[in-house]
């Protein structure tokens, strides 16, 4: 499909600088030397493809004899090379040196699978390109599962960085059968980024030459281009090149402390300054601003009132972050607010892991799965994953963004390569899969995967004063459990409802307890509950433990609610008993509310009650702390 071409009066000149205006940024973070700009914009306006003029792909075969092998023959290995072919080479100041790369393939990794099974001739030019025999005409679950398997090897991502969540998830692509065999080298010949083109809506490859290259020279790029540090440039390219960790420990400590003072910078949070807590009149009625539908719509108490100017409130519930802490605790120390500084220690999945070793010393405590953040503790993660490996423990593990909800962009694997890989798109970390979860019989389906939601309230964080809310949220997976099939989402995740066409299976709380004690009478609710507490008790201890930005900062006007997930999973006791053992799965901030809202309309009244009238005695909830 022809690019839509930008021209400015017929003016070249004008033209080019339209382009930069809109590419400039994107090329320059890429990478793309600026000698090149003219000659990659006027090639992606022509759509001039012009790499198989000037490279050329040499295939090799490696021939290794076997034992007993008479002739010498042996099996062939074969291996590809591209080199320049042009008789006159390439000159890296030349501005045309500069090749688009088409892309094969391009998906999320939740449509790949049906891709590889529906789209015509993908999986025999997937297959091909990958090094799998397939012969047939069908696509067989087999060639599938191996080309899934061998695609991490040659995969490519990007992400974008506006739009909405689902719009934000990594694409990952294949280039051509050209691009994919350009192969790797510390001392890359040649450069190559993705390039997404806004006015065309397209993304291509771009390579260009970093040197003078003669007719022969072969065309290689850095598969860990960016990293400097030698131990993670090794654990990059483990997917290509073998790399013993067994010197490198799997044990894993806190960042030190200018990480937390890095989030703040990124953050741009403003901490405030230090006010004294304000004696609330008992009779008052309080102004209430909220941009949130949910508050406006279900906050009916007597004691609060809303107002649509943000001047004259005494409560402030926002649904976007707050970043100046500072202004508003100089100009309105007294307005209440629904977040806390520095709360991205639990809702960030990698700080969540972070805060729940505080107390422990480093060790990770037994309600939180195993996790690490790829981009802090790749070489560890490696470590640990070939020690469960050598000891024939169960290895898959859910990769999961530091900061998306709703399982997207979640990824559930025993694939090493393709963890290793997660680390290039958005950050992530990597959490043990939970291989053996209590699992929930569905008279419909069968035994199902589940988890529950609770509301907690952190009223304040000196003195710590933490609630429950007794009603809770039940999520259920739509098909049996089996530890296979991980892009199955309606048999490995539990969030269905946003996604279309799919069973919402809905349980009430108060009809679930008595269900899940008649399926496992020795194990009652309340003892559940006990350990769950007990959980979200030592997590906010050690989230608070320490000043900001270590920690949740004790700024005496906010209050807050928090959504926690967890699973339970079953696990051994102290005298050798099975047990359930609750496992946190994340905190977020800022909630969905609908289903609170639909089921129980009191819900934000009993919210504003306990966090902002200190009166929680009417209310369904539970001091925690």
């Amino acid at each position: 499909m022809p690019t839509e071409r930008v021209v400015v009066d017929g003016d070249p000149d004008e033209e080019f600088r339209v382009f930069v205006s809109l590419n400039g940024a994107a090329l320059r973070a890429a990478g793309v030397p600026e000698v090149c700009w003219r000659g990659l914009q006027r090639k992606i306006r022509d759509e001039v493809y012009d790499a198989g003029e000037v490279f050329g792909v040499m295939r090799l075969e490696q021939r290794e004899e076997d034992e007993g092998d008479e002739d010498g023959g042996g099996h062939g290995a074969t291996s590809c090379q591209v080199v320049v072919t042009r008789g006159s080479g390439l000159s890296a100041a030349d501005p045309n040196s500069v090749f688009l790369v088409d892309h094969a393939w391009t998906y999320r990794m939740d449509h790949a699978r049906a891709q590889l099974s529906q789209v015509p001739g993908l999986l025999p030019r997937m297959a091909a390109l990958m090094g799998v025999d397939f012969h047939g005409e069908a696509p067989d679950p087999h060639t599938v599962e191996l080309v899934m398997e061998r695609m991490w090897k040659h995969n490519q991502t990007y992400h974008c960085s506006q739009g909405s969540a689902e719009e934000k998830v990594s694409v990952w692509y294949i280039m051509d059968e050209f691009g994919s065999q350009v192969q790797h080298s510390d001392q890359p010949s040649c450069g190559m980024a993705p390039f997404y083109y806004n006015e065309g809506k397209l993304a291509y490859s771009v390579l260009w030459p970093l040197r003078d290259l003669q007719e022969g020279d072969e065309v290689t790029r850095d598969y860990a281009y960016g990293e400097t540090d030698p131990l993670l440039r090794r654990c990059r390219l483990l997917p290509w090149i073998p790399f013993d960790l067994e010197d490198i420990s799997s044990v894993t400590t806190e960042p030190p402390d200018s990480y937390y003072e890095a989030i703040l910078r990124g953050n741009r949070e403003q901490l405030p300054v230090q006010i004294q807590p304000h004696a609330l009149p008992q009779d008052k009625t309080l102004k209430v601003y909220s941009d949130l539908p949910q508050v406006r719509n279900h906050l009916t108490h007597p004691r609060f009132t809303l107002t649509e100017r943000e001047e004259e409130a005494d409560v402030m519930w926002c649904y976007n972050h707050i970043k100046d802490y500072r202004k508003l605790s100089e100009e309105r120390p007294h307005m209440m607010l629904n977040q806390f500084p520095c709360e991205c220690l639990v809702t960030v999945k990698d700080c969540l892991a972070f805060m729940s070793r505080r107390l422990s010393g480093g060790s990770r405590p037994n309600w939180i799965p195993e996790t690490f953040s790829l981009q802090l503790e790749l070489p560890q993660f490696i470590r640990r994953y070939q020690q469960r490996q050598e000891s024939g423990q169960d290895n898959h593990w859910i990769c999961k963004p530091f900061n998306l909800a709703r399982s997207l962009d979640t990824h559930i694997t025993n694939n090493l390569d393709y963890i290793i890989r997660q680390r290039e798109s958005i950050p992530k970390v990597v959490c043990k899969y939970i291989d053996d979860p209590v699992l929930f019989r569905r008279e419909d389906v069968g035994m199902v995967k589940f988890d529950a939601r609770y509301m907690l309230m952190l009223r304040s964080v000196q003195p710590l004063r933490l609630y429950a809310y007794n009603v809770f949220w039940l999520r259920f997976a739509n098909r049996p459990f089996s530890l296979d099939h991980f892009d199955d989402y309606q048999k490995h995740f539990t969030v269905m409802n946003y996604a279309e066409g799919v069973v919402l299976k809905q349980v009430h709380y108060d009809d679930f307890i008595p269900m899940f004690e008649e399926q496992y009478p020795l194990y009652p609710w309340k003892d559940v509950e006990a350990e769950l507490f007990k959980a979200f008790r030592e997590l906010f201890e050690g989230a608070t433990s320490r000043p900001a930005p270590y920690g949740i900062c004790p700024y005496p006007s906010s209050r807050a609610i928090y959504a926690v997930d967890f699973m339970l999973k079953w696990s051994v006791g102290q005298n050798g008993e099975r047990v359930m053992q609750p496992q946190i799965l994340e905190l977020n901030f800022s909630p969905d509310c609908d289903r609170a809202c639909l089921y129980h309309p009191n819900f934000y009244n009993d919210m504003f009650q306990t966090l902002f009238l200190d009166q929680p005695e009417h209310c369904p909830v539970t001091q925690i702390m």
